[in-house]
């Protein structure tokens, strides 16, 4: 990223702001240069002449004395009605040549036009930080040094004229900003209840602004619409799959155990049980939490429910970082779910299993980790994958899963706005799942 896109705003609103507020500010300046450049030449000229007419008067004056001691007395008795300071001959303070600031807007003008009025100017200093403009003149009497103020001359500042530009440009700025402001509000509307949408979170929303954006949020709702519409029916048709499978199951399950427990038998109703745990992972897989509502709920609770399920069954399964946890917005039996099946996919490969809890400022991060083989970092995507088994040589029919617990997990965490990551635990050196969940 080049440093000038790092200077520019990344927002929609100060990108919009930039584009509005960058031409008029260069139009008024442009323009209030162009203005001030071309009036006030023109009135400094005009001003100059004048005040060139008193000069020329200056020097007939001095001319016309007989000897240098009458020109001074002349010269004296007409600058002083005139406001000029005169010496003659001139002091040590006289300019040698001309003078003119680098950023002067009047300057050249009072030199150039004198020196077109006044054939005897010597020299002209109009740098004077007291305001006063320093000139030389030749004189039959020797050089003559005059001193006057500048503002006899040259406007001292267009104030009024930079005063009613300011003025006029924040308050057209602010007009356009707050026409601005309520076009670009619908779009930050569309995309909170997108966002709140994405998190598992249905906010109302209504399409306002301009066509355009009322047409990207009638999409946004005939998408929303049709998704919840999806999840529904899929819910629905996975509700009468779940009784149609379970009651053939359970008569299996049923008529097994009414006969002799054999090797065979024993066999038979593993097989029914293997079923029955990969009927009940499909459904929660396809199921995910589409009918639960987001409420406000103990984090600590839930994992220690969870690890208490855990430990029942006889695994060593510890759980640290649970005090003084506030509450986290969630589907709580959807986390319950993401949870229990990190912790049976820890359980299956490993022998000790450490859950923890944090809660930063806009997630909930909740991390189960193992002392198992883990898995390999080129691996860690497509582990999350539906029905993938990495260990090929592992039987589903003795104990091992259909490679849904991960991707399970996974959609709860994108339901809920966040995301699942694995990695390697520092710990227990095994496989670390790291479940995210936006607040």
């Amino acid at each position: 990223m080049s440093v000038v896109q790092r200077l520019l705003p990344r927002g929609l609103y100060g990108r919009a702001a930039l584009i509005l507020v960058v031409p008029i500010v260069a139009i008024q300046l442009v323009v209030s240069m162009a203005f001030i450049q071309r009036h006030y030449e023109g009135v400094t000229r005009q001003m100059t002449k004048g005040v060139a007419i008193d000069l020329e008067f200056l020097l007939e004056e001095a001319a016309q004395g007989v000897g240098l001691a009458e020109a001074r007395a002349k010269v004296d008795a007409v600058a002083t009605p005139l406001e000029m300071t005169v010496t003659l001959p001139a002091g040590p303070t006289a300019p040698a040549a001309d003078k003119i600031a680098t950023v002067d807007l009047s300057g050249g003008v009072i030199i150039e036009t004198l020196r077109l009025q006044l054939p005897a100017l010597v020299a002209a200093d109009v740098t004077a930080e007291d305001g006063r403009v320093n000139l030389l003149f030749a004189t039959s009497k020797g050089p003559m040094q005059v001193q006057l103020l500048r503002r006899r001359m040259a406007a001292t500042n267009p104030h009024q004229l930079l005063v009613l530009m300011i003025f006029t440009s924040v308050l057209m700025t602010v007009i356009a900003y707050m026409f601005l402001r309520n076009q670009l509000k619908p779009i930050t509307k569309l995309a909170q209840a997108a966002d709140e949408f994405g998190k598992g979170r249905n906010v109302p929303y209504r399409p306002r602004g301009a066509l355009e954006v009322r047409a990207a949020g009638r999409a946004f709702l005939d998408m929303r619409n049709r998704i919840e519409r999806q999840i529904e029916q899929r819910t629905l048709m996975l509700s009468g799959v779940s009784h149609d499978l379970r009651t053939p199951l359970t008569r299996l399950r049923l008529g097994l155990s009414l006969l002799p427990q054999d090797e065979e038998t024993r066999a038979l109703q593993a097989d029914v049980a293997q079923m029955e745990r990969m009927v009940e992972e499909f459904l929660s897989f396809a199921r995910g939490d589409a009918l639960e509502e987001m409420t406000e709920s103990d984090p600590g609770a839930l994992l220690t429910a969870a690890v208490e399920r855990a430990v029942r069954s006889g695994a060593e399964v510890r759980l640290r970082g649970i005090d003084g946890l506030p509450p986290a917005r969630m589907r709580p039996e959807a986390v319950e779910r993401a949870v229990d099946n990190l912790i049976a996919n820890a359980l299956r490969y490993g022998t000790v299993v450490e859950v923890s809890v944090q809660r930063l400022d806009r997630s909930l991060r909740i991390v189960v980790e193992d002392n198992g083989p883990g898995i390999p970092q080129e691996r860690r995507d497509e582990a999350m994958l539906p029905f993938t088994r990495l260990d090929r040589s592992r039987d589903p029919n003795r104990g091992g899963g259909v490679g849904l617990g991960l991707s399970i997990a996974a959609d709860i965490a994108i339901s809920h706005g966040g995301v699942l990551r694995l990695g390697t635990s520092e710990t227990l050196r095994g496989l670390k799942a790291e479940l995210i969940i936006a607040q």
